[in-house]
């Protein structure tokens, strides 16, 4: 008999998370509730018609009176209506628990469980190819790809999970294997009006039952608060840890030996070298022989819009870094970028209420002309007004930024914002950077 026999169940959100959860109870015999908070969620014309749903506004009466709330990761906590709902004292779990407790079941299955305010993406997509390539049966998803709960319809023996803090909120079954955060920067403090330690907070909840700790160096934030009783802290870093890279930048190091020279990697930017280290450090933690994972490693072409080569001609060098939606992403890409002309920086977008500040010692270069759009592009402007230009949109600069370019220039989108002021997301802001660029450069 499921272990929600005779629950009342609640969902709230109607997406493909949403859908997936449904689909969990109604496999399992139980009939849930769905709420959406949107008159036409997206989800609506594949709900099982077996299904009661509510949409426009959170049902408070259903809340209150359910066993068992399933909550929408965009769905914050400190919602009133959850609220009440904890002090009755009424369970609420997001997909991830679900998934977790249906994982820890099983035998024999490995997690590599993956957050971390920027290279999340990059990092876990890296980790599914290596194990790919080990012709190990994977299964990739959570915050990206595939919800969690489509993976246990597979008979996966590796599942490698990208976790947003959104997600690890409603968590507290997650048994990794291993387990890291990347790096720690403003992101989402909109989400999290206490500061950067409340964010901090919901990271660390990733590590709580983890075998294997993957920590970085250069950030303390990323290091456990409560290490897990017997687990194995590993540290990677630009220049320090077990994992980390040489002083020339040339070449990945393990145990201060050489493993992976850089120029045979596809991936560009000391950012992504690190990356590539995390990625190795998480490998390693699953067996994977390096035989397999190192090739994987060199092969791995990135991901679109993460500090991709979107075009390159008369020798100036256009980057799509559109997936930079946070400060700590753009100053990633700052420290990563080459250029022995000038740098065109264009930032832009809706800051989420982000502290700007940790930007300005990365701007202070000889050579930068910045150009800001969208809805923050005048507190932006003040970083270094003296050399930025104030634009309405992205087009707008870039129309601008091609009259001025010559060789050796690099021109690199990494807005440090939001897109949603003027795109439908990051990936159409990258399309269109892109198309522009080849249009105009």
């Amino acid at each position: 008999m499921s272990k929600y026999h005779g629950k009342n169940v609640v969902i709230i959100g109607l997406g493909v998370t949403g859908l997936s959860c449904v689909n969990y109870f109604i496999a399992q015999n139980v009939i849930p509730k769905v709420i959406d908070t949107r008159q036409n969620p997206n989800g609506l014309a594949e709900l099982d018609p077996r299904v009661e749903y509510h949409l426009g506004s959170l049902n408070s009466n259903w809340l209150l009176n359910a066993n068992l709330i399933v909550v929408s990761p965009g769905i914050a906590l400190s919602t009133p209506e959850l609220v009440r709902a904890q002090a009755k004292g009424i369970e609420i779990v997001g997909d991830i628990e679900l998934f977790c407790r249906e994982v820890n079941q099983l035998k024999n299955r490995k997690i590599a469980a993956i957050t971390g305010a920027n290279g999340k993406t990059t990092v876990t997509s890296l980790v599914g190819a290596i194990v790919e390539a080990a012709g190990i049966n994977v299964g990739v998803g959570g915050n990206i790809g595939q919800p969690a709960l489509s993976l246990l319809n597979e008979n996966y023996a590796v599942f490698v999970l990208e976790l947003s803090s959104f997600q690890l909120e409603t968590t507290s079954s997650l048994q990794a294997t291993v387990a890291t955060i990347l790096n720690i920067s403003e992101d989402h403090m909109d989400r999290y009006p206490e500061g950067i330690m409340q964010y901090t907070a919901a990271k660390q909840r990733i590590y709580r039952l983890a075998d294997n700790c993957i920590v970085n160096h250069d950030d303390k934030l990323t290091y456990p608060t409560n290490e897990p009783k017997d687990a194995n802290c590993i540290e990677f870093g630009l220049h320090n840890g077990r994992y980390h890279l040489d002083p020339t930048l040339r070449y990945l190091m393990v145990d201060n030996q050489k493993v992976l020279d850089t120029m045979n990697m596809q991936l560009i930017g000391v950012h992504n070298y690190l990356n590539a280290l995390a990625a190795l450090a998480i490998a390693d933690c699953l067996d994977i022989d390096r035989a397999n994972s190192l090739p994987a490693i060199a092969n791995f072409k990135g991901l679109a819009h993460r500090f991709e080569l979107a075009f390159k001609n008369r020798g100036v060098i256009w980057i799509n870094d559109s997936k930079a939606t946070n400060v700590g992403s753009t100053v990633a890409a700052l420290t990563s970028v080459v250029c022995s002309g000038t740098l065109y920086l264009l930032l832009g977008g809706d800051g989420k209420a982000a502290d700007f500040t940790p930007l300005l010692p990365h701007l202070i270069r000889p050579q930068i002309r910045i150009f800001c759009f969208g809805r923050d592009k005048v507190l932006l402007a003040k970083l270094r007004p003296e050399v930025t230009t104030v634009v309405d949109t992205m087009a707008d600069a870039i129309i601008e930024i091609a009259k001025l370019v010559k060789a050796n220039d690099v021109v690199l989108l990494s807005p440090a914002c939001a897109s949603l002021d003027q795109f439908k997301n990051y990936i159409e802001r990258g399309q269109v950077f892109t198309s522009l660029a080849q249009e105009h450069g």
